[in-house]
């Protein structure tokens, strides 16, 4: 599990680089973006968006899992998701408005309620909360559903990226505001679907998924539900109506678990097969936290006080130089602080702080 751990955690930034130009608007291309941004935006579509948000999240439910199995104490597991939750709000308010951990200590919260269920309750209640988190974004989306098409010469863009990075002061206060934004999401669709998420991986690590990988009757079900899925959300154009609009990402969500129950599949057996040439992405993923709380420490340096022009001029594939370049580093970090320590600075203060 440390491998595909590994896997989420460097995948994550294919998705949230793009925020820390200018997180209201992700990505926002030129008037006249080149063929890579159209390349990218479909390889994004079909492999990333979501994939590697739902395989952490399934990995954490199955982590609640293991948890118990050692310790047989849920009031220690309760403090450890208090901890990460503070560690989160400090993280979403001072530094990244898009924060997942403050999520992930919430939805640990309620799936711990029903992760020593049988099974099949725990797929229930998982599909359920999928469902009802997919829902509620469905009706928000009708609250005020906006077709214009953005570019980075719109006035609506220049205002942002002005109030974003107009002084320090004015970016923090920027983020701050987004971040409660964001906090008001947690209740109302957040929380469900990535309990959701997590429970199904309860499910998963039950049935053993994350060391034998798919049976033959669950790969039969998975590979055409990512497919069609996939493939519906890359037919949709959200631009065409209302309703198109809103159906997008419940579509994308219910692809993006598909698929990412599909790469633990591919990753598992990959493993079994080629045991030995994994130690860097295991290093990686037993130092998740540290990792993650780098990216956005490095991003917000890279975008705010190095090159605080690049949400004006970089397309798709400037910012997969900058991953490129990023996933180098942290695979060469995970290599060099592991000769020295057993267990990530992020995750030592965490477990300290748990205690």
């Amino acid at each position: 599990m440390d491998v595909l751990r590994g896997i989420a955690v460097l995948g994550l930034m294919f998705m949230n680089i793009y925020t820390f130009a200018v997180f209201e608007y992700d990505y926002t291309p030129s008037a006249t973006p080149p063929f890579s941004d159209s390349l990218i935006f479909t390889i994004n579509t079909v492999f990333i968006d979501g994939r590697f948000r739902s395989l952490f999240c399934l990995l954490f439910g199955a982590s609640l899992v293991i948890q118990w199995q050692l310790w047989q104490n849920v009031e220690k597991q309760h403090k450890r998701l208090k901890v990460l939750a503070f560690i989160g709000l400090a993280h979403g308010f001072l530094l990244w408005a898009g924060d997942i951990l403050f999520i992930y200590a919430c939805a640990g919260w309620l799936t711990l309620k029903f992760s020593q269920q049988d099974e099949e309750k725990n797929l229930r209640m998982g599909m359920l909360f999928l469902l009802l988190g997919a829902f509620i974004s469905f009706l928000l989306t009708f609250v005020e559903p906006d077709f214009n098409p953005v570019t980075r010469s719109s006035e609506s863009f220049l205002m942002a990226y002005d109030a974003a990075y107009s002084s320090y002061f004015a970016g923090f206060v920027s983020n701050f505001l987004v971040f409660i934004i964001m906090l008001i999401a947690v209740p109302l669709i957040t929380v469900w679907m990535a309990a959701g998420l997590m429970l199904m991986g309860v499910y998963l690590y039950k049935k053993g998924v994350f060391i034998h990988g798919l049976t033959n009757s669950q790969f039969k079900l998975i590979v055409p539900a990512a497919i069609s899925l996939t493939a519906l959300r890359l037919i949709i154009d959200p631009n065409q109506s209302v309703f198109m609009y809103a159906i997008v990402e419940p579509i994308n969500w219910l692809a993006a678990l598909s698929m990412a129950i599909f790469y633990c599949h591919i990753i598992v057996k990959v493993v079994k097969n080629i045991p030995n040439n994994w130690l860097l992405l295991q290093q990686a993923g037993r130092m998740s936290l540290t990792l993650y709380l780098m990216q956005t420490v490095i991003f917000i340096l890279f975008f705010k006080v190095v090159f605080p022009t690049a949400a004006l001029s970089f397309d798709r594939i400037d910012y997969w130089l900058v991953i490129a370049v990023m996933l180098v580093f942290q695979l060469f970090f995970c290599k060099v602080y592991s000769m020295y320590f057993k267990q990530g600075p992020c995750e030592l203060i965490w477990r300290k702080l748990s205690n």
